[in-house]
C-alpha cells in the first residue's frame, strides 16, 4: 500500500513515520528546498509522549528536552501566583508518561530521521498544485508537471492547505485578532535563578506571556501574545522589534522585564483561524494537523493533536480493505477529541486576557482558592487531556 503525504512539517513527518513503520510505502512532498524551523519551543504533554515512547522516539527526544516541574499561572503586573499544576515526577506517576519541553527543530529532526530509517522518502522542492481521488487511487499533481499516485493521500500542508479546498473548503484563513512575538533567549543572558524550571503564564488585560526552558535549560523559549486588530501577514518568519515587545509588557512583574531585556531577536506571528472544516476526508484524501483543525496555542496542543492524528490514522488504515471507509472512521473518532481541545484552548485564551475589574478578581481568586484547597481534583480535571490514548478502544 502506498501513501502520499503533502507537507514535511511535524504533522506530515509524524504521519510518514507511523505509516512507514507499519509497512506502507511512503512519499512525502515538501515545497521547501530544505527543512528548517524558526527558533521556537513547544510542549509535549503525556498524551503525546506516550505515543512517542510507544514508537521508540522518547529516549532521543529526552536528550534534547527539558522536563518542567510545574505549570503555573501568575498575574502579570503583581507576579502573584494564581494557580499551579505539578508536573515532573507527578505527571509521570499519574499519566504514565513525561511532560517535556522541546525545541521544534529537535522534534522535527527526530521525526525525519526516524521516518527515513523506516523507509519513507522525503521529496524536497516539490510544490503541490492539485489533487484528486477516485474509487481506486489518490492522485497528487506537482508544480513541475509530475503526477504521483497512491492508495491514500494525506494533506499535512498547514493552515493554508491547498488540499483543504479539495476536501471540502471551509473558507480562507482569517486573522483572529491576536499577534504574538516569539523567540529564544540564551540562559546565560539571564540571572541563574531566573532560568525557568516550569512553564509560567503571566496574565494581563488583553495580553499574556509564556516562558519555559528547552534544550536542558540552555535556552528560554518565550511567546508573548497581545490583542490587536488590523494584522494581515501570515507565517512565523517576520522579524519583530524587541523594543515594541518590551513596550507591550512595560510595568510587568519580575522576571518578565528581565527576560525581555535579554531579547535581541524575535519573530512576529499573527494568529490565524479558519472556519470549521466541514469534513477532513474526501474519498482517499484526508487532512491532518493544522490543515484539518488549526487552533490557538493556549493549551499547547497544536503539535500534540497532529501527532495524535498520525498515530490514529495508522491504526485505522493499516490492514484496511476499504480505505475511504477507514478514513471516515478515523475522522469520526478524532473530531470530538480535537473539538474539545480547541474549545479549551479558546477558553484559556479568554482567561489569560481578562480585563481588570471585579470579574478577573473573582475568577483568579476562585481558581487560586480551588487549586490550594483541592489540588488533586484540579489535576484530575486534566485526565481527559493528558491521560488520553488514541489506541485505547479504537
Amino acid at each position: 500500500m502506498k501513501a502520499l503525504i503533502a507537507g514535511g512539517g511535524i504533522a506530515g513527518m509524524a504521519a510518514a513515520l507511523w505509516l512507514a513503520r507499519s509497512g506502507w510505502s511512503v512519499d512525502v512532498f515538501e515545497q521547501a528546498e530544505e527543512l528548517t524551523e524558526v527558533g521556537a519551543g513547544l510542549q509535549l504533554s503525556p498524551n503525546v509522549c506516550r505515543l512517542l515512547d510507544r514508537i521508540g522516539l522518547l529516549p532521543a527526544l529526552r536528550e534534547h528536552a527539558s522536563r518542567p516541574h510545574f505549570a503555573e499561572l501568575r498575574s502579570g503586573r503583581s507576579g502573584r501566583l494564581v494557580h499551579r499544576t505539578e508536573l515532573g515526577a507527578a505527571a509521570e506517576a499519574r499519566w504514565g508518561a513525561p511532560y517535556l519541553h522541546v525545541h521544534r527543530a529537535d522534534l522535527l529532526d527526530t521525526l525525519v530521521e526516524a521516518a527515513r530509517a523506516a523507509g519513507a522518502r522525503l521529496n524536497l522542492g516539490q510544490k503541490v498544485v492539485d489533487a484528486a481521488s477516485d474509487a481506486d487511487r489518490a492522485v497528487l499533481h506537482l508544480a513541475d508537471g509530475e503526477v504521483a499516485e497512491g492508495d491514500v493521500l494525506i494533506g499535512a500542508d498547514g493552515i493554508r492547505s491547498r488540499l483543504r479546498n479539495i476536501v471540502g473548503g471551509g473558507g480562507p484563513p482569517r486573522y483572529g485578532g491576536q499577534l504574538a512575538w516569539r523567540g529564544l533567549i540564551p540562559a546565560e543572558s539571564v540571572r541563574p535563578n531566573a532560568v525557568p524550571v516550569g512553564a509560567t503564564v503571566w496574565m494581563g488585560a488583553g495580553r499574556h506571556l509564556v516562558a519555559y526552558a528547552v534544550r536542558g535549560g540552555a535556552l528560554i523559549n518565550f511567546i508573548a501574545v497581545v490583542d490587536r486588530h488590523g494584522w494581515a501577514e501570515d507565517g512565523w518568519r517576520q522579524q519583530g522589534d524587541p523594543n515594541a515587545l518590551r513596550a507591550a509588557f512595560d510595568g510587568w512583574a519580575d522576571p518578565v522585564p528581565h527576560f525581555l531585556d535579554a531579547v535581541t531577536d524575535c519573530y512576529l506571528w499573527g494568529l490565524f483561524e479558519r472556519p470549521d472544516q466541514p469534513g477532513w476526508v474526501n474519498g482517499r484524501i484526508a487532512l491532518v494537523g493544522d490543515a484539518a483543525h488549526p487552533m490557538k496555542p493556549f493549551l499547547a496542543q497544536g503539535a500534540g493533536m497532529a501527532i495524535e492524528d498520525a498515530a490514529a490514522l495508522e491504526h485505522y488504515l493499516t490492514g484496511a480493505s476499504d480505505i475511504p471507509r477507514a478514513l471516515q472512521k478515523w475522522e469520526l473518532v478524532r473530531r470530538p477529541r480535537v473539538s474539545r481541545v480547541a474549545a479549551q484552548s479558546d477558553a484559556n485564551g479568554r482567561l489569560f486576557h481578562m480585563g481588570d475589574g471585579i470579574a478577573r478578581t473573582m475568577t483568579h481568586g476562585g481558581l487560586g482558592l480551588f487549586s490550594r484547597a483541592a489540588p488533586r481534583l484540579i489535576t484530575a480535571q486534566l485526565d481527559w487531556l493528558y491521560g488520553h490514548d488514541v489506541h485505547a478502544g479504537a
